[in-house]
This record gives structure tokens, sequence and C-alpha cells, in this order.
């Protein structure tokens, strides 16, 4: 038992195993929760506070670069979160247009007590799941399987599966400058037992940090005097098929810091808790604090701030770019030298907090842990940050649990099809020196796996597993049909100089009806980048053209201007999946492999990839390890293709 135990506790189970027991109603809980309960697990969510389900406890803001595209492969599959940020939507915004489409990546600013609110709805509502409030402190483990939990009084739970979605709870501690306190965000308790009783079976931790800036009153900002970033108009929604945006949309506001503010910072760094050595954790490199930007930018003379809406009703407003530790008073004082800021009130101080993580070379591709096979963990205890991470960690840890449970293998996503399967595979593969962030550059199909077609990539699978709504699945089918229609237009019609004139005037391009061009098929047509596919149609298009919606065209459109690049891009995915697919024997001992460097061997020892593909992606191994390991194969009589370079 661990400390935590209540003493005189015994671990009696009144009541029947659930299937599937979720611990945590954060992001990822509540993708797990929803799942199992759909794929039909009796399942249950446990959450220290019912009033806490599916809060926003850092920027309250849905997507991003990278991080768009796995809010809208989650809704393919079924879950939640594009729905729910859609539900509480305040700004939308479509990133990255001045780029292709391969990187182009919704965001949406929500209301977080909106989000919260239809969160916990949803909860409630679904079918087969039970949601209770309580603080799991421990775990019974029996031959390799947790067969209970434990809560804080005493109450003991039995389940088949678990899904441990703890977020920065585990051992949390806060930050503000010389203050510390045990907490799992501001305001909040800490998770006491679990950390304990998951060292107890051998898993190992590490200590991670992250930190928020401060909140203002949004009566004490002179707004005039910042630049306003409004969102797009219309705004489109993440979930496939239906809109359901109906708040009303707010702005933002742009400011800058400036030398003023630099200097406080300056002047008080050894105030902070991470430069005066009490922070331990490693923080995210790529959401750093500002006095942090400050030290590692000193060239930079001014960062950007971003001035958010937290809800429609509220005054609070979100300081991103500020995250910060620093005491209350030298936040406040360097806020103020801001322009715009100069009077301005917080009504919650910014800070850091340190929390327990699990390195997740211990887990399978599944999530499952290699020692615990029926304990599945998923979001920033794996070392993943943000939202989107966690939620899409927690619906394929459910997909997992429900396949462990059914005594099938799990369907796990690869880099070639999906963002979830490029972040699942750098979690466990690749190591992890700081909180992991998704970003499109680390997907390298990205052309393949768009924004726009994860509908068509995931929806199938999804039917598979029992995720998606008959309806939804009826409404792919139609555009399917009607996608395959216009492309055959497209292909089979031959269309004049003189038909497509108009288009090419009114971009200005300076060519006339008389152009010498001869005709040619509308495909061809569409390549150009002065035509865009619904112009082409209102134009020249049959009249059941008309029944596609503008994202049906815009994607049919992408397909075709970008055709050869997505073909290269297809040539190297077909090669990535001959090497992907070449297995790996079962324990193989990689220190009799002869011509593997002392660094590869060690490293694959640790992680025991399953595939070549997987263990060309381990950190530490390079083309030669991987040409001795193909070598060894050979000599094995494992047949492969080809030898990765």
């Amino acid at each position: 038992m661990s400390t935590a135990t209540p003493p005189g506790s015994t671990w009696n189970h009144p009541d029947p195993a659930y299937d599937l027991i979720v611990i945590g109603a954060g992001h990822a809980g509540i993708e797990a929760a929803l799942a199992g309960a759909r794929m039909g697990l009796r399942t249950l969510i446990i959450t220290m506070n019912l009033q806490s389900i599916g809060q926003m406890s850092c920027n309250p803001a849905i997507g991003g670069v990278g991080k768009g595209q796995l809010v809208r492969e989650i809704d393919a599959l079924g879950g939640a979160m594009g729905a729910l940020a859609d539900l509480s939507g305040i700004q939308f915004r479509m990133l990255n247009r001045s780029k292709g489409p391969a990187v182009w990546s919704p965001r949406a600013q929500s209301d977080k007590w909106a989000y919260a609110r239809e969160a916990t709805k949803l909860l409630f509502a679904a079918n087969g799941l039970d949601v209770r409030q309580g603080q799991v402190v421990d775990l019974l483990v029996r031959a390799g399987r947790v067969e209970s939990v434990m809560l804080d009084n005493g109450t003991c739970l039995r389940g088949h599966a678990f899904v441990l979605c703890a977020g920065t709870f585990l051992n949390g501690m806060t930050h503000v400058g010389e203050a510390k306190m045990a907490s799992g965000r501001a305001g909040e308790a800490p998770a006491i037992g679990l950390s304990q009783a998951l060292m107890r079976e051998g898993v190992q931790i590490r200590r991670y940090k992250t930190g928020t800036p401060p909140r203002v009153d949004r009566h004490s900002i002179d707004l005039a005097g910042l630049d306003q970033q409004a969102g797009d108009e219309p705004p489109a929604p993440f979930r496939f098929f239906e809109n359901r945006i109906s708040l009303p949309q707010l702005p933002c506001h742009i400011a800058w810091t400036g030398d003023a503010c630099h200097a406080i910072l300056r002047d008080n760094l050894h105030r902070s808790p991470m430069y005066a050595g009490r922070i331990e954790g490693v923080g995210p490199r790529y959401c750093p604090s500002v006095e942090d930007k400050m030290v590692r930018f000193a060239d930079k003379d001014r960062h950007q701030l971003f001035l958010e809406p937290e809800s429609v009703n509220g005054r609070e407003m979100y300081v991103n770019g500020f995250s910060t530790s620093m005491p209350e008073e030298v936040q406040l004082a360097a806020l103020r030298t801001v322009a715009g800021f100069e009077k301005v009130r917080f009504t919650r101080a910014g800070y850091a907090i340190e929390y327990d993580s699990f390195p997740a070379w211990q887990l399978k591709p599944d999530l499952s842990l290699k020692s615990l096979h029926n304990l599945f963990l998923a979001g920033q205890i794996n070392g993943s940050s943000g939202y989107e991470e966690a939620a899409a960690q927690g619906l394929l840890a459910a997909i997992g649990a429900s396949a462990f449970l059914e005594g099938k293998d799990a369907w796990i996503p690869t880099r070639d099809q999906a963002y979830l399967g490029v972040l699942v595979d750098d979690l466990v593969h690749k190591p992890l020196p700081e909180p992991y962030r998704m970003f499109t550059s680390r997907a390298e199909f990205r052309l393949l796996l768009r924004q726009d077609n994860a509908d068509e990539r995931l929806m199938p699978q999804a039917r598979n597993l029992g995720l998606l709504e008959e309806w939804r699945w009826q409404i792919l089918l139609q555009r399917r049909d009607l996608r395959q229609r216009l492309l055959g237009w497209l292909q089979d019609t031959a269309l004049t100089p003189r038909q497509v004139a108009p288009l090419l005037e009114s971009a200005s391009s300076g060519e006339a009806a008389s152009s010498p061009c001869s005709t040619q098929r509308a495909a061809i047509w569409l390549k150009r980048p002065e035509i865009n596919l619904a112009g082409l149609l209102a134009s020249a298009g049959p009249t059941w053209a008309l029944e596609a919606d503008a994202s049906l065209l815009a994607g049919l459109e992408m397909d075709i201007k970008y055709e050869g690049y997505i073909q290269r891009a297809q040539r190297e995915q077909e090669v990535f999946r001959r090497n992907e697919a070449l297995p790996l024997p079962e324990n193989l001992d990689f220190s009799s492999v002869a011509g593997l460097s002392i660094e590869a061997r060690d490293r694959l020892k640790l992680v025991q990839p399953g595939t070549m593909g997987q263990a060309s992606r381990v950190g530490g191994v390079n083309p030669t390890d991987l040409q001795a390991l193909w070598i060894h194969l050979q000599k094995s009589k494992v047949r492969a293709a080809s030898p990765l370079n």
C-alpha cells in the first residue's frame, strides 16, 4: 500500500467492476470517457471536483498550428473537442493563410465557462457513463494488472481497464516568486498518492513544469490604443458537417513589451523561482515565460502580447505571451509599462506549476504501460503540453483499452495516416527533453494530412470502432459521391478560353477571350492560380454542382492545384509504409546486433520498437545503425523490402 491509503482501509469491492475507469476529467479524460461509453464499455470517470470538469486552466483557446489538425482528427474519430470548441467559440481564425494549405491550421478562442459547461453536460448525458467526484490515492495491482483504485475516503472501485489522465495534478507545486504551495493548479489541491503507487510498481517519473500569465480586468485596459485583431468572417467550425457556432464573436488585441518592461524583469531576475533554482522541472521550449524570453532573446527590444477575452459575459482577459512566475508585484509593475496597460488591475497573478510525469518510452504505442498492461496513460503526464495533445491521447487510450478488453490488437494510427499517429510515435519513440508540443513541421506527410480532409482519412476507421454517428457516415458517403461527380466533370469537360475569360479578366490577369490559349479540360484551367473552383462552376458548371458546399469545393480545389506535390508525397508514403511494416522480432536482444553503436543499442533496448520504421525514429539511432539492424534481420531470415536510408 502507498502511504496515501487511509489508515484501517481494506480493498472491499461492494459494486460490480466497471469495464473502464477514467481518472481525471480534463481534456484527456473527457475524450477517454465519452469514447469508452460510445464503444459500449461500462465506464466511470472520476474527478477531484465536479465543478472543474473541462476547465481551461491556461489559455481558453482550442487549435493552432498543428494543434488544429489534431482537433479536426479528434472530431473525425467521433471525439468531443471540436464540437465543444464550436459551442463555446468567441473568435475563429484559420492560421497560416499566407502559406500553403498543408499548414493551414484552425484556431478558436473559447468562452472558458461555456466550454466547461458544455463538457459537463456531455458527460452527464452520455449513456453507459457514470460520473463521480473523488480523489484516487492508490492502486491495487496483482500479476501485472491494476484491479482496483482507492479513493481518499477509503472507497474502492474495481475495473478491467483504466485510463489515467491526471494532467498537472500529480504532486503539483505552484510557484509565484518566493512563495510556493502544493497545488494541482492555482487554488486546487494536488493529487497525492498516485505517483507513489506507480513508482512502487517500477514506473519512472520526472518533473516537468508549465506556466500561465496573469489575467487582467478588461475595464482597466485602454483598448483604444491597441491594435485590434478580428476573427474570420464567417467563422468556420471545427466540427465536420455541422455548424454549432452561436456565441457573439469578439476581437483580440495586440500589445508590445518594451525596454522599461524588460528592465524591471531583468532587475528582479533573482526573484524568479526558475532562475533562483527553486523550480527543478523542465518547461516547454515553445512557450517560454516572459523573463525567459528576455534572457534567451536578449537581442529583441520588444515581445508581442495578445490580449484575449476569456468569456462573453466576464471582464477577465488573458495576456498571452506574458507567462511568468515572478512575484506578483513585479508582474504588475512590468505589465504597467506596456502601452495601454498603465492602469491594469489583476484578477489573478501568473504562476508556474511543477508536476510529475512519466517518460513515455515506458508506454506501448496503444498508450498502455509496458509493466501494467491494463493501465493506459493520457495527457500531460506523458510529457505532452496542451489541451489538444491531451484530448488526442485520451481518445486513443480509450480505443486501446477497448481493444485490450476484447482481446484484439488496438488500432494505432501511423505517421502517414494522421497527426494523431505523429503525436503517439513521437511521444513513445523519441526522447523528450521538454514538454512536447505539436507543430505541422513534425508531420512529414502534412500535405496529405490537411485539416480539411480528416473526415475522409479517419471517419471510416471511426465507424469500424463504433465511434461515429450513423448520420455523419451517411453525409460522408453523399459528399464522396458528389466529389467524384465534380472530379469527373473537371477531368472530362473541355472549356474554351472564351468560357473562362470572365474569370481571367476579373483576376486582372490581362488575358481576354481572344487569348491564343487552346481549349483545355476544366481541371487544367483550375490549376491556374487566378481561377478558383467556385468561380469556374458558377461560370460554366452543371446545375447539380450547386449542391456542393464551400468546404467540399475548397478541398477538391486543393487536391487539383497541388496534384503534382500530392502524388510525390504519396510515393514517399508508399516507401514509408514498406519500411514501417517490417516487424522486429519480439524481445529482440539488441546487444546481439553486430555494428550497432553503444548509444543506439542502449536507446533501442530502452524503447523496444516494434518495427524498423519505429526504430528509425528512436533518438540516437543513425542510418549506419539501421543498416546494421537490417543486415541482422536478413541473417535471421526476416525478409525486408529494402534497407532504410
